[in-house]
């Protein structure tokens, strides 16, 4: 896919802002994925996501660095505004914005043996969602929870938009060092920040493309 970027009006204002005091949690928390890590004093940033948009737990963020900046692209005219495109080969999401036009997002991928492909819905969207994961992941993995609420360490992150009957997810991340690379189960990834802008802006109902 061919693109020219664009500035993203409000993006730079929006994130001009000064840094709130910085805490420390320490705690264990599971993958999407699967595994198990404990996160020994791991920083936090209490600040709002986004303008006007408040949640439990006060939206308490660690720092997260995007390695796609969010930012307005031209984009593919086939594709229907509002709807969601994502590319797992170039590990970009693209919100259609109006003909030609995207807001391009980084996000990680699944890892081989778990990358597919098709055309899904948003049936159902939560804000720091509990995780329950699914019995093929169980199977894997046993030893994981069979229940996490959500949180700051909730392996979905601050949102989740459920695709279809599938198991699948765009959702938030509490590792965002993995975003732009192939390392989940088949969900999308995202940063906190980035699925909470997404979250705002898609409806339940949108069409989700996902090519290989």
């Amino acid at each position: 896919m061919r693109r020219t970027v664009f500035a993203l009006a409000g993006l730079v204002s929006a994130c001009a802002f000064t840094a709130p005091a910085l805490a420390f949690n320490t705690s264990y928390a599971s993958h999407s994925d699967g595994s198990v890590y404990a996160a020994y004093a791991t920083p936090y940033y209490a600040d709002p996501l986004s303008r006007g948009t408040s949640g439990a737990y006060g939206e308490e963020l660690r720092p997260q660095a995007t390695p796609v900046p969010r930012q307005l692209v031209q984009f593919d005219t086939s594709y229907a505004l509002g709807s969601i495109v994502i590319s797992t080969e170039e590990r970009r999401l693209y919100f259609v914005t109006q003909r030609g036009e995207a807001i391009q997002y980084g996000v990680g991928v699944g890892r081989p043996g778990f990358e597919w492909s098709g055309t899904k819905t948003v049936t159902m969207k939560r804000e720091w969602p509990d995780w329950r994961p699914p019995a093929v992941m169980l199977k894997r993995r046993p030893d994981l929870p069979r229940y996490m609420s959500g949180g700051p360490d909730n392996p979905l992150g601050a949102r989740a938009l459920y695709l279809g009957s599938s198991i699948y997810r765009i959702h938030g991340s509490n590792e965002p060092d993995t975003i732009g690379q192939a390392v989940s189960s088949g969900c999308i990834r995202m940063t906190n920040e980035d699925v909470v802008d997404l979250y705002e802006r898609v409806r339940v109902g949108t069409q989700v493309v996902v090519l290989r």
